[in-house]
């Protein structure tokens, strides 16, 4: 069967497209010709600064004929209808066939497609791959209408069998298919011919081109490896910088350069930023000290002088960038000194979100909330106070201006030059963590403190506003910054009413919010917080608010507005924590069940008792007692339908008529006080398992003990008793939303 190789060859394209451009190239092609009805073994795509290139192997000759019965209107049916069927078909009245069936006759119709020519149909997929291709950005050129990343400068199109290779010809825009290409821009310039994949890639790297993006990547990665290892250092490896510098090089040549001495006592991370982000070099770290010493550059061709001048030329560009980085870390260094205050002040001036308020608006509201915090996680609260006021200073850094990925990890340095504590300094750095799933946990009560603080004020602060994720779109990251909430949680074992703290939070949004209109509103609010007193935030403010005459506009907003926001963001928390839960192998049922109960706003609790109900309904006791509890549900759930009353007070033992009922008081009565003695000190595992040993006592009951009897009183009794069974499971799950 034939091969096809496809070249698109032109100016460079950027290195941050390649890949996924070679994707699209092979998708594209091979979806267009399974379409129309070829078929092949296999496809490769790949790319190179100035070329993206596919081989497919064992492409069909030529599409099969097809032959397609088709269902038309009823004999007799209007014109217009048999006519548009005629159309639709493209076939004439005399191919209609009548045939009887079970509504009466019909019109059929064979169409056959008759076979094509792989040539042709390649030509044809090829040109609206082309014209059509999805890149992120492309551009005209000269006087065609094509429009591409860069301009194109020539086509191979060639289909090669055992007769030999044939070129498909096609033309777009003036650039006409052949089998002809370039090899490296200045140590191979000439065209060459082709004649299959293989002598494709052959003669170029003859011609000095590397065509499998990964083995450029390899061979950077080994070279620069052991040049380091030579030196007695070691290559800081950066896979993104990695695939990046091979989408920048055709035949790829390591050279190693000398960082000047008098940069050396930068941090690291500074001279492995600036040198990343402004030359494309790899780092080379001293093992011994982890200093940063040396750097490797790509250069793109083999010189006579094997890269002196380049690396020249590239440590006088780096020794420029180096001296600014240079100058912003001592200036910092400086403020850092004095005690920050000038950035914390400067945050003033530096807009959060605009219906939100500065950065500095945001820390005082962080700062407030890990006080509170603070406590529970034992923390001493004025360190978690001072912590979280300190925490964005480097907002306002000159380092962080100039590499805004570097905030965090600066500021660590600049609070220890201040002469903070080692626990204060980290926070700065660990309280935007986790910023993903696999991102690790801080485990520093401080950092702690403050991490849950930050993600707490952010989702209220856009819950406030009205500014919640839709469908896909979460622009603030406000999915992400909820799994925070809950991996800080479970990772640190904390026990947390989260409700009170979004409580707190959302109020403190709300006096913002009025605040910046000047209104009496704000004040109102402020007194609510401090009278809260051991109440919730919500019962403080209906105290306050609704014993104040020129409260009641305020009153109003807060009775419709923050419950229902509050109701809404802890909904979200659930929701997020479904998905937590589910990677971990639990089923949703599982989690409703657990989140139905009271203190369903301490995740840790959540989680912990989902995991033990999966453990226990994965035994024999745990989903037969399932069974007998939903059987006991349905019918008290009937019965007191029927009644219009509540069966959940008054079993009496004394009305115990069988041995059966009298075992099933006695097992609920140890079971109830197990399952409280066990969920006091946490132990989920052991209040399961003392439900779980309620199975043998209900199933005997409803195997011997018929519920409704003639006799009211014993009628009652039972139903009462199998409320008891309710309320008893319900001590650590609703199971009433288990499903089966």
């Amino acid at each position: 069967m034939p091969n096809l190789l496809i070249e698109l060859f032109s100016e460079e394209i950027p290195a941050r497209m390649q890949a996924g451009a070679a994707e699209n190239l092979k998708t594209l092609v091979t979806n267009g010709l399974v379409e129309a009805g070829l078929t092949y073994s296999g496809a490769k795509a790949f790319s190179t600064p100035r070329r993206l290139a596919l081989a497919v192997e064992g492409v069909s000759a030529e599409s099969p004929t097809v032959r397609e019965e088709r269902k038309g209107p009823k004999v007799g049916a209007p014109e217009k209808a048999i006519e548009g069927f005629l159309r639709g078909a493209g076939i004439s009245r005399d191919d209609l066939e009548e045939r009887e069936t079970p509504k009466g006759a019909i019109y059929f119709a064979t169409i056959e497609k008759e076979g094509r020519a792989a040539e042709a149909i390649v030509a044809e997929t090829l040109e609206a791959t082309i014209r059509n291709f999805p890149w992120p950005k492309s551009m005209r050129w000269g006087e065609g209408s094509l429009r591409w990343v860069r301009p194109l400068h020539s086509i191979i199109c060639l289909f090669e069998d055992e007769a030999g290779s044939r070129v498909i010809d096609l033309e777009i825009d003036g650039i006409k298919s052949g089998a002809t290409t370039e090899g490296h821009r200045f140590m191979a310039p000439k065209r060459f011919s082709v004649t299959s994949f293989d002598d494709y890639e052959a003669q170029l790297k003859r011609a000095f081109v590397v065509l499998n993006a990964k083995e450029r990547a390899d061979d950077i990665l080994q070279d620069a490896t052991n040049q380091a290892f030579a030196n007695g250092l070691e290559l800081v490896e950066d896979n993104g910088l990695l695939m990046e510098v091979a989408g920048l090089v055709e035949w790829p040549v390591v050279l190693m350069g000398n960082i000047d001495a008098t940069f050396l006592d930068l941090p690291p991370e500074v001279l492995q930023t600036s040198m990343k982000e402004h030359q494309k070099f790899f780092s080379v770290r001293n093992p011994k000290t982890n200093r940063i010493e040396r750097f490797v550059t790509v250069a793109n061709k083999r010189t006579s002088d094997n890269g002196a001048t380049i690396l020249a030329g590239n440590q006088k560009v780096l020794a420029a960038r180096l001296s600014d980085a240079k100058f912003f870390w001592e200036n910092d260094l400086r403020i850092a000194k004095d005690g920050m205050e000038t950035w914390t002040a400067q945050l003033s001036n530096v807009t959060f979100h605009n219906k939100l308020g500065s950065q500095a608006d945001r820390i005082e509201r962080i700062s407030a909330l890990a006080r509170d915090i603070a406590p529970f996680v034992g923390a001493d609260e004025d360190d978690a106070e001072k912590s979280a006021k300190l925490a964005k200073a480097d907002l306002s850094s000159e380092m962080v201006y100039e590499f805004p990925e570097l905030q965090g990890l600066m500021g660590r340095y600049y609070a220890k030059a201040a002469g903070l504590s080692d626990e204060i300094a980290a926070v700065a750095e660990e309280h935007y963590a986790p910023l993903g799933p696999s991102d690790n946990v801080p485990s520093a009560p401080l950092s702690v403190i403050v991490a849950l603080a930050d993600k707490i004020d952010t989702l209220t602060g856009f819950w406030a506003v009205s500014e919640k994720p839709t469908g896909s779109k979460d622009p603030f990251a406000l999915r992400r910054a909820a799994l925070g909430v809950i991996r800080l949680v479970r990772e640190n074992n904390l026990s947390l009413r989260l409700e009170r703290f979004v409580s707190l939070q959302l109020l403190r949004h709300k006096i913002g919010i009025l605040g910046s209109s000047n209104s009496d509103d704000a004040d109102i609010l402020r007194q609510v917080l401090a009278e809260m007193g051991t109440h919730s935030a919500f019962e403080a403010a209906y105290r306050v608010i609704a014993g104040k005459e020129d409260g009641s506009a305020v009153f109003k907003q807060l009775g419709q507005d923050l419950p229902d926001t509050l109701c809404d963001l802890m909904s979200f928390f659930h929701d997020r924590l479904k998905v937590h839960l589910k990677d971990e192998g639990i089923r949703h049922d599982v989690i409703d069940a657990c989140l139905a109960n009271p203190l369903n706003d301490d995740l840790r609790l959540i989680a912990e008792r989902a995991t033990a109900l999966e453990g226990v309904l994965n035994t024999d006791e745990g989903a037969n007692l399932v069974q007998g509890f939903k059987r006991a549900n349905n019918i008290l759930k009937q019965a007191e339908l029927k009644d219009g009353v509540e069966y959940s007070y008054g079993a009496d033992f004394k009305y115990a008529e069988t041995d059966e009922e009298k075992v099933l008081f006695a097992a609920l009565d140890q079971a109830a006080e197990a399952i409280k003695a066990s969920l006091a000190l946490g132990d989920h595992v052991g209040a399961m398992a003392a439900m779980a040993e309620l199975r043998h006592p209900v199933d005997a009951f409803f195997e011997a003990v018929q519920i409704n009897v003639d006799n009211e009183v014993l009628r009652r009794n039972r139903l009462n008793l199998l409320s008891r069974i309710r309320s008893v499971c319900g001590q650590v799950a609703d199971l009433a939303q288990l499903e089966g």
